[in-house]
This record gives structure tokens, sequence and C-alpha cells, in this order.
């Protein structure tokens, strides 16, 4: 039997990630557990293609906004999370944090599914994303699924 993981609040995550030994490393805020994001190059790199595709759109369609990978973090709700790509509308923040996590949610967040994420994790986030407003593609690169979550709405599977 394992113990319990401990809890922490959201100012505790904060305090905790901003110490000099926590600097060069990746960590979320999920359910009131500290996790740290491993490096994965084939999921970075999956979410690079779908990070230059939304930039792309952005382009011809003359919509403004930032798009974000992994290292870009964001608040939600209370919690904190690092999606592998996210979009926010330049006309919901002109700009975005420069350190820390960004006060404000993404209006997209894509996760791209890999061999080291729990699917409680990536449920609760999914769930915290959407109670907020956020759209969610959850990439099954293995499956070569999308599965896209709207506030509201049924998932869609994409093929």
């Amino acid at each position: 039997m394992t113990a319990p993981a401990k809890r922490y609040t959201a100012e505790a995550f904060d305090a905790f990630v901003a110490q000099p030994e926590n600097e060069e490393k990746l960590f979320e805020f999920i359910g009131g557990e500290i996790v740290e994001v491993p490096s994965n190059p084939y999921s970075s790199e999956i979410a690079a293609e779908i990070s230059f595709f939304i930039k792309l759109y952005l382009r011809e369609s003359g919509m403004e906004g930032h798009v974000t990978g992994e290292q870009g973090g964001y608040q939600v709700g209370e919690e904190r999370y690092a999606p592998d790509v996210a979009y926010l509308s330049k006309a919901v923040q002109p700009q975005l944090a420069r350190t820390g996590y960004n006060p404000n949610p993404p209006q997209l967040a894509v996760e791209v599914v890999s061999p080291t994420d729990s699917e409680r994790n990536l449920m609760i986030k999914m769930g915290n994303y959407l109670a907020v407003g956020t759209v969610v593609w959850i990439v099954y690169s293995a499956e070569q699924e999308v599965h896209v979550y709207v506030p509201g709405q049924a998932v869609t599977v994409l093929t």
C-alpha cells in the first residue's frame, strides 16, 4: 500500500517552483499535487507541428493571439498547467506574463498524451480547463486520434 500524495495549496506550489533548484524544471499543479513534467522528444515534436499549424491559421485568418509550448504555463482556477500547445487571444490578454504561470487560462489547450501521463491527471486537467471555458484537444498519437472537448458539447473524435 502506498502513502497518499501530499496535498499543497497554490501558494505553496508557487513558492516551490520559485526555488533556485527548480528553476530549470517544469512542474504542474494538478489536484493539489506537484507533478514534475518529464522531457519527451516524440510528444514535443507532435506539439511543435500542431503549434506551427495554429500559427499558420492565425496568420492566414488575420486573428491575433499568443501560441505557447509546454514552457508556457497557465493558471487554471487554483491549478497550474503547462499544456503542450496553448492559444490565448490578444483581445483577452495583449501581453503574456514574462515569468511564472500566466494569470489567464488559455482559450485552447492541446495535450499530447505520452507514456508518462497519468489518465487521472489528464482527466482532472480536462475538467478544470472545461470549467473555465477552455477548448481542449487531447492527442493520442499511438491511436492517431484527437479528442476535441468544447465546453457544453459532446466530445468529437477525429481520426
